[in-house]
């Protein structure tokens, strides 16, 4: 199975490792795993603040580079919900990307989505090295395109985690893109209340599949001293699966 890393801006600048975690994952099931190294970003900032002439000219960029392959990954469902909702609005009547636009935008899926609806993986039958309490934080984005339960699913079958479920699942964490900017007041209520659920959980780690909620997340469990990390769930698999991420 022929495979696209799309590794979305954020990652690749403050999570690179979680890149290597899907590489290697996919590579185990048997993907042939390949990083188009022009790839750049979706067009979503621009697409977000109204720029969508520029963000037009991305998403073009984008299926230029990625059309030639059978599917595209991504562990950032933020990105993956531009690609799949955003590109036939900025694209609508543009013959000449008609064929490309619906190849991108059919193929290309969220890590968890591609385990679940494509690869099918059952993970029983891999366990952590030592038991881990964990929590799951339900993006914003995975919700709308279609991405639910599927990663809590995931988890609850991977031997040596001990999930506890998060309060308030369906609400935001207060980032937003360039929402957290605009109006950082707001933003700073609803993640310190998200930060309050996964307190009330008692769970070591959270697992947040998008980079931009992790940045958010996380930065507010330290600037209120809680000792719980946010993870990709990437790296959860990767830890159990026994793969060494140092190695690329």
């Amino acid at each position: 199975m022929n495979v696209a890393l799309f590794v979305t801006c954020l990652t690749d600048q403050f999570y690179p490792h979680v890149g290597v975690a899907v590489t290697k994952i996919l590579e185990h099931f048997g993907c042939s795993v390949t990083f188009p190294k022009n790839q750049t970003c979706c067009g979503q900032p621009f697409f977000n603040n109204g720029y969508h002439d520029e963000s037009r000219e991305l998403a073009k960029r984008f299926i230029r580079i990625f059309e030639p392959y059978e599917y595209i990954v991504t562990p950032s469902g933020s990105c993956c919900a531009m690609v799949r909702e955003q590109f036939e609005y900025l694209l609508r009547g543009d013959h000449a990307y008609e064929h490309g636009l619906h190849h991108v935008t059919s193929r290309t899926h969220e890590f968890v989505e591609f385990l679940d609806k494509v690869l099918k993986i059952d993970f029983s039958r891999f366990k952590l090295p030592k038991l881990e309490t964990m929590t799951y934080h339900y993006t914003c984005h995975l919700r709308g395109i279609g991405v639910k339960d599927e990663g809590v699913k995931l988890l609850r079958q991977i031997g040596g985690v001990e999930f506890k479920p998060l309060e308030k699942t369906d609400q935001c964490c207060g980032f937003g893109g360039t929402f957290a900017v605009k109006y950082p007041a707001i933003s700073g209520a609803i993640v310190e209340d998200k930060i309050n659920c996964i307190a009330a959980t008692g769970a070591g780690t959270v697992i947040c599949n998008d980079a931009g909620c992790t940045m958010n997340i996380s930065g507010m469990l330290h600037r209120r001293g809680q000792g719980a990390r946010v993870r990709h769930i990437a790296e959860v698999i990767a830890d159990a699966m026994g793969l060494d991420l140092t190695k690329w």
